[in-house]
């Protein structure tokens, strides 16, 4: 099968690093988003943003990003950017950390990382999570140590999608963008590696998403698309492995 038949394009050799989103990809927590979208909104609009201006159907930092702007154009007080983002960051902390007890590795996600690290990879999380439940989810999961490097939306500097924040990680790796693959299950994990020029690979949904969501990944940088991990484990070649 050629690469446009579906099969993964040979990447740059030797790859040395993946970065892995967390929720969705490695791991399943059933975050009630659509919850935490809604309370972004309303501290926005209590912060100065018109009601209506923003919609639910945007992803959490696509509403925060257009939340800052307006507050930031409208003549509020400076403090209201600030107090936004104070409260903003500790509603959606306090509705993670309500998933935790839930949260289970995705299927195959053990075998996966552990033939991966046994291959020599080196391997990262980026995530829009906070640190707590990043570090909370892997070690509930038993996936803590497979990741010595984390970057999640609690550090200093820019949060995912922003290229930067991969670049970060990838600097703090040892690995070069174009030695790096980034795997992820949403299209804000595909705009950061792209923007950033990094190879980018798709996970579907455990549920298969919609039929045309795999060409929508294709149609926003990626290089191949997995049903799962365990197709993952094909593309990279270490499904004998992941088996044994």
């Amino acid at each position: 099968m050629n690469a446009s038949e579906g099969s993964p394009p040979a990447f740059l050799e030797p790859l040395l690093g993946i970065v892995f989103d967390l929720d969705g990809t490695l791991v399943e927590s059933n975050h009630d988003f659509g919850r935490m979208r809604r309370e972004v909104i309303r501290i926005a609009e209590r912060h100065g943003v018109v009601p209506g201006h923003l919609s639910p159907e945007l992803t959490i930092a696509e509403i925060e990003s257009a939340a800052i702007a307006e507050i930031e154009g409208s003549g509020a007080p400076p403090g209201n950017r600030f107090r936004f983002e104070a409260e903003t960051k500790k509603v959606i902390d306090a509705i993670e950390l309500e998933a935790l007890p839930k949260t289970t590795a995705r299927p195959g996600a053990p075998e996966l990382l552990k033939s991966l690290v046994s291959r020599g990879f080196r391997l990262g999380v980026l995530t829009r999570s906070s640190e707590e439940f990043c570090r909370q989810a892997l070690e509930r999961t038993g996936l803590r140590d497979f990741f010595p490097f984390l970057r999640t939306r609690s550090a200093p500097g820019p949060a995912k999608p922003d290229p930067e924040a991969l670049r970060l990680l990838l600097h703090e790796m040892g690995v070069q963008y174009d030695r790096a693959l980034v795997v992820g299950d949403h299209r804000i994990d595909a705009e950061c590696a792209t923007r950033a020029r990094v190879r980018f690979y798709a996970v579907l949904p455990e549920s298969g998403g919609e039929p045309a969501v795999a060409d929508r990944f294709r149609a926003a940088g990626a290089a191949a698309v997995a049903r799962d991990l365990h197709e993952l484990a094909e593309f990279l070649n270490v499904a004998r492995l992941a088996a044994t």
